[in-house]
């Protein structure tokens, strides 16, 4: 029986120095593969006829989708649609149905368990070479993680050398729900450390704004192209302008690549121009959020922590000295935002709030 690779990947995450097993996917099967090897167990049935059959549960599937209904491969998978949208009032219009309209596929826990029993784990060398980017930090706001478009971007890391003058080589920034820049104004480039002045791709909404930042070198003039992506996401900040007027434009933040706000900035209390951080930190055991406001500083004022454990409205207090005294948001999606969360961010997420009264 084939076996499940993975090979030991170095966690950037820890202190000191740990690493995590990394998943290594053998192929991919498509509709054309799987038919191929239904027909081959199955002699009584037709390969073209098994590929024109799974291509009609697709359809049928996603039939059921359009018309409102779940539908479920029992012991497999269900597949259903949700909806994510923040309503003042229970007859309010909704958004735009691309806006709101998600698709989620449910895992059955007996094929779960199924896959858990029978997979065998095959470990593999750790990787050949490769740039290895173990921290990015924002030298402006000194803040690590932080993609700030007025500021320098230096990494550390090792292996990370590569010629300017080679188109294919370079550090590149991804936005999660689209844009791909590749940055051309590196004012530093050495094998341990880059700085560069960033160029920011504009993703959809202005919530989306997660980014991947990717180096790719060639070490040798006819080598293989060699990219390492660090494991973290950068995140730009956000502008949050006219808390001088009663009732501010609501802002989406705390969100990855979704097309709606996991969580809105609804109004608060501020008495003049500031910049702030807001915390998510998740509670692995309970499964509840903790958000608290922070001032720009690591390990500075903190203001008091509020516990969430599903959607609904928020207040957050400030903290001593912040022109901030309140904060006042709506959670949209909790079970999402706990999901990329635990996910993406190892259990705790921050953004940068450019608060503005006019």
């Amino acid at each position: 029986m084939a076996t499940v690779q993975w090979r030991p990947e170095i966690n950037p995450l820890t202190t000191p120095q740990s690493w995590r097993p990394l998943h290594l996917p053998r192929s991919t099967s498509g509709c054309n593969d799987l038919a191929a090897r239904i027909a081959q167990k199955h002699s009584a049935l037709d390969e073209e006829i098994v590929k024109t059959t799974l291509k009609a549960l697709v359809e049928e599937i996603k039939l059921d989708l359009i018309n409102g209904n779940q539908a479920a491969l029992e012991d497999a998978f269900t597949f259903r649609v949700s909806l994510n949208a923040r309503l003042d009032e229970p007859d309010d219009p909704l958004p735009p149905i691309d806006n709101i309209l998600n698709i989620r596929v449910i895992i059955a826990k007996a094929f779960q368990s199924e896959v858990q029993r029978l997979a065998q784990l095959e470990r593999l060398p750790v990787s050949k070479k490769l740039p290895v980017i173990t921290s990015a930090e924002d030298m402006v706001l000194k803040l690590n993680d932080v993609l700030n478009p007025n500021g320098a971007l230096h990494l550390s890391g090792n292996a990370l050398l590569f010629e300017r003058e080679n188109g294919n080589c370079g550090c590149v920034l991804e936005g999660t729900r689209g844009g791909r820049q590749r940055q051309t104004r590196c004012t530093a480039v050495f094998n341990s450390e880059i700085t560069l002045l960033p160029d920011i791709p504009a993703q959809q909404d202005p919530w989306n704004n997660e980014y991947i930042l990717s180096v790719t070198t060639q070490y040798t003039e006819n080598g293989t192209l060699r990219t390492g992506i660090y494991e973290r996401r950068l995140r730009t900040p956000l502008t949050l302008t006219n808390f001088g007027h009663p009732n501010p434009p609501d802002v989406g933040i705390l969100t990855g690549n979704a097309a709606a706000a996991y969580v809105t900035v609804t109004g608060g209390a501020l008495s003049a121009d500031e910049t702030v951080r807001i915390q998510a930190v998740l509670d692995l055991h309970e499964g509840s959020l903790s958000l608290n406001l922070l001032d720009m500083t690591e390990g500075g004022k903190a203001g008091a922590a509020v516990k969430v454990t599903g959607n609904g409205p928020i207040t957050l207090a400030g903290f001593t000295g912040s022109a901030l005294s309140s904060l006042n948001l709506t959670v949209n999606n909790f079970a999402d935002l706990v999901k990329m969360i635990r996910e993406n961010y190892s259990g705790r997420l921050a953004d940068v709030l450019v608060m503005k009264v006019a």
